[in-house]
């Protein structure tokens, strides 16, 4: 069975969000920002296939869960085929647990989950990331508090197109001294930030910023991934500005997100030792686990 999958553009968000919405999940690759605008870095595909959106990652060779209403059995089953005639076997990315134990309930033993924790998105209770209050969140309260006596003129704003132009350069000064150009990795998140910015509107996002001196020292910019759950994409704060980042952290909740979602995605740590301590320290609710599933051979 041939299925031909689409390059994502920005025009296929109309057809592409709703299902994703349909997925209900807190997973930071279930948001439509985030499958477009890491595309360029990373190919991928999408179709409707048995009423189903699949998005195919050309550089794995492998698909999400089907999303949208109803029944996933024919689009596995047409996905499965697929691979088949292709001389190879069906995986699954970016899986999370509750999406694993569905496949496992509709077909016992046929596939094979193996997950990443390199991978696993930090998910915290809004609430507490706005509070920081009690013995837990004590140390990051304090460094709000420094921030606040260290620089007295602070604002915080919302990102509106006022201000983006703002944020593009002081992005275009963190990615100067921060030796983007030597590290690959480094300079396609930040293309990603950049690309974030300039697409602001046209993706829907909402950020916020802070001012210090009258200048952007930080700023930060998500998207919902389902109805109580945001991602935030992009984190960036001028190093010299000592605190910028627990402050833009905790002002951005505090004005955008407590009062409409109850948990926020700070996605994933991608292995690194430093930014696993600084997501740990904040006290996650709970992670989304993440892998790949593989469909077993049959026996000849």
């Amino acid at each position: 069975m041939d299925i031909e999958f689409h390059k994502v553009t920005l025009e296929d968000q109309e057809t592409i969000r709703p299902y994703l919405w349909k997925l209900n999940s807190r997973s930071a690759e279930t948001t439509f920002g985030n499958i477009y605008l890491w595309s360029r870095r990373y190919p991928v595909g999408w179709a409707i296939v048995e009423g189903m959106l699949v998005i195919k990652s050309f550089r794995e060779d492998a698909f999400t869960i089907p999303a949208g209403e109803g029944d996933i059995r024919p689009a596995v089953e047409a996905l499965s085929a697929h691979m088949k005639d292709k001389g190879g076997k069906l995986v699954f990315y970016v899986v999370t647990q509750e999406q694993y134990e569905k496949l496992d309930e509709l077909w016992p033993g046929r596939f094979h989950v193996a997950y990443d924790r390199n991978y696993a998105d930090y998910v915290y209770e809004t609430e507490k990331l706005a509070a920081l209050s009690g013995k837990k969140y004590h140390g990051k309260k304090n460094h709000v508090n420094k921030f606040k006596r260290l620089y007295p003129d602070w604002t915080y704003e919302s990102i509106t197109r006022d201000n983006l132009e703002e944020c593009f350069q002081m992005a275009l000064q963190w990615r100067r001294e921060n030796g983007c150009e030597e590290d690959p990795d480094k300079n396609a998140e930040m293309c990603v930030a950049m690309n974030s910015l300039r697409l602001y509107e046209e993706l829907g996002f909402v950020g916020g910023l802070l001012r210090v001196g009258g200048q952007v020292a930080a700023f930060t910019l998500g998207e919902p991934a389902c109805e109580d759950t945001f991602v935030v994409h992009i984190e960036k704060a001028r190093g010299d500005i000592e605190g910028a980042y627990s402050m833009i952290n905790q002002q951005f909740v505090e004005h955008e997100l407590k009062d409409r979602y109850l948990y926020t995605n700070r996605e994933d740590d991608a292995g690194e030792e430093g930014l696993r301590r600084a997501k740990l320290s904040y006290h996650p609710a709970f992670m989304v686990e993440k892998g790949y599933v593989t469909e077993r051979m049959e026996e000849p």
